[in-house]
């Protein structure tokens, strides 16, 4: 069984980590684990599989996360999903949304741990690839560090030796998905005293993740960190990735502009296909926020990426109205002058840079 290196990976989000995503993000870091949306283990059976699981070899390493409770579907399901090439088949206890919860999967299943080890048993005696948790560090009513520390014992029993664990409760009863994100509070210390009790076990950390920074410092304590929204808001932050938490050989980060240009051949290769442009450029509208002409990118790609039969040329057309602060003479320039820079506020009047 392979073994990945966990230490940065970007979290498995609904609507957000699909194959365009993913190949996107991928040009930016080549380190850093990426994961495909949750997908039901009775779409994969019953499903296009070609829709749901295609990608490019160009995204490894990748993994697919897997919802359900049934140990046979999600077996068979981890079979598909090896045969389809990915890396990782991760299975989502976590994901608090009603849907899910009325399904009896997702963040329902921390109620019964006994079920979650007979999935997972069934999933890693089917495929030869890893096979993972993503979990909660409890639910509404079981939210004790105990009852995390008797759930992950009870899983990693029936083989599972990597735990990715969202440092905050699932609420089942009166919070939203988006709400679960945001109002119970991040208890990291859960998570840390986890890896500390049981340390033969890989522990990632998810869950308020905002940067390099805080996944830098999270590894101080546990195996890896795993980054959310903030990843798919500021895609640019994964830039660093390779050189400072994988310690992979330093070169010239990639520019934006230069990330942006390496998915042309993509972008023309999936229109060429019949998929429409905004579908891949959706995922790229924060490739220059908080950057001067970031507005005008998010503007023209995504007015531009609805047009009918638009193609590569809207990319060139927003990379037209973004400066390039990254190129090497700009770079250099601002380290020399920094109160000179491109787009540099020039008097304390200047609160705010355009984009």
């Amino acid at each position: 069984m392979n073994r990945l290196d966990r230490r940065l990976s970007v979290a498995p989000m609904m609507a957000r980590t699909d194959r365009h995503c993913r190949y996107f993000l991928r040009q930016i870091s080549a380190r850093t684990l990426l994961y495909s949306e949750m997908i039901h283990a009775h779409a994969v059976l019953r499903g296009d599989r070609h829709r749901l699981l295609a990608f490019d070899e160009a995204e490894h390493p990748v993994g697919l996360q897997l919802g359900g409770a049934e140990p046979d579907a999600l077996a068979r399901a981890a079979e598909v999903g090896q045969a389809f090439g990915y890396d990782e088949i991760n299975l989502n206890i976590g994901c608090p949304s009603p849907r899910v919860r009325k399904g009896r999967f997702g963040a329902a299943l921390m109620e019964t741990p006994d079920v979650v080890a007979d999935c997972a048993r069934a999933m890693i005696g089917a495929v030869d690839i890893p096979v993972t948790v993503k979990c909660r560090i409890g639910i509404d009513g079981r939210g004790d560090y105990e009852d995390l520390k008797s759930f992950v014992e009870t899983v990693a029993a029936a083989g599972v030796t990597s735990f990715a664990v969202h440092a905050r409760i699932a609420v089942l009863d009166g919070l939203s998905p988006a709400e679960n994100r945001e109002i119970p509070p991040l208890r990291y210390d859960a998570v840390y005293r986890l890896k500390q009790d049981l340390p033969q076990l890989e522990v990632v950390i998810n869950g308020g993740v905002a940067s390099l920074d805080e996944a830098d410092a999270h590894l101080g304590m546990v195996d890896g960190a795993m980054i959310g929204r903030a990843a798919y808001a500021e895609p640019a932050m994964l830039r660093e990735a390779d050189q400072r938490i994988f310690a992979a050989p330093a070169h010239a980060r990639p520019s934006r502009h230069e990330i942006a240009r390496s998915m042309l051949p993509y972008v023309r290769r999936m229109c060429a296909d019949g998929v429409p442009l905004h579908h891949v450029t959706r995922h790229m509208l924060g490739l220059f926020a908080g950057q001067p002409g970031g507005r005008a990118w998010r503007r023209t790609l995504g007015g531009g990426g609805h047009r009918p039969g638009a193609g590569a040329e809207v990319i060139e057309e927003a990379l037209a109205l973004v400066p390039d602060r990254d190129a090497p003479s700009n770079v250099a320039r601002r380290n020399a002058h920094p109160d000179r820079a491109e787009g540099a506020p020039q008097t304390m009047t200047l609160a705010r840079v355009p984009g």
